[in-house]
């Protein structure tokens, strides 16, 4: 009622565990990230879905993760949560598949976004490991947005984010034991 006629939902709520082993990882840590990730967006989607269908176009995008395709150490129940949200969008898309609802599940990779600090884990001891470097060069959020939206006006299934989205997305279909090393090995730092 507040929003009036609503044609389009993004909900791109997320954040991250600390970076420690699920054995180390406290639940209220554990709730905190799965109500966020998953049931943000589960009643996001609820809410806005009976205003959506009675509009002539609609859309809902539901921001994953490249950790909801690919495993990442110490952030299992991140990727847990962005898996199951992956899950759930392409569940979406089914089921609105003969409405006028149109559904993109997203898939940004590194992008600039301080989502650590946003999520209250800190992650300085990596930084010092590794000098300040970072592996992988995260994208400007605004160019995040434009590939987002442009995937969203497109009407795709998926939108990958950035360039490590869509070459990790790749190698993990040819050869997910492969991908999954090699991400353990860039993120090693994050877990000494």
């Amino acid at each position: 009622e507040t929003l009036g006629d609503v044609d389009a939902v993004i909900h791109c709520a997320g954040i991250i565990q600390p970076f420690v082993p699920l054995a180390d990882l406290d639940y209220p840590a554990i709730e905190r990230v799965v109500n966020v990730n998953l049931w943000g967006t589960i009643h996001i989607a609820k809410a806005f879905l009976p205003t959506l269908i009675s509009r002539p176009e609609a859309h809902i995008a539901n921001v994953s993760s490249m950790g909801g395709f690919l495993p990442v150490p110490g952030q299992t129940i991140y990727g847990a949560a962005k898996a199951a949200v992956k899950l759930f969008t392409e569940g979406l898309h089914s089921e609105l598949s003969n409405t006028n609802v149109k559904v993109t599940v997203i898939f940004p990779g590194a992008v600039g976004t301080n989502i650590a600090a946003h999520s209250g884990v800190t992650a300085s001891h990596a930084a010092q490991q590794n000098n300040g470097k970072q592996a992988i060069k995260p994208l400007a959020p605004s160019e995040a947005a434009r590939i987002m939206i442009d995937g969203i006006e497109r009407n795709q299934y998926r939108v990958m984010v950035g360039p490590d989205s869509r070459m990790l997305d790749l190698v993990y279909r040819f050869n997910a034991p492969f991908a999954a090393r090699f991400i353990s090995k860039q993120m090693a730092a994050l877990l000494a």
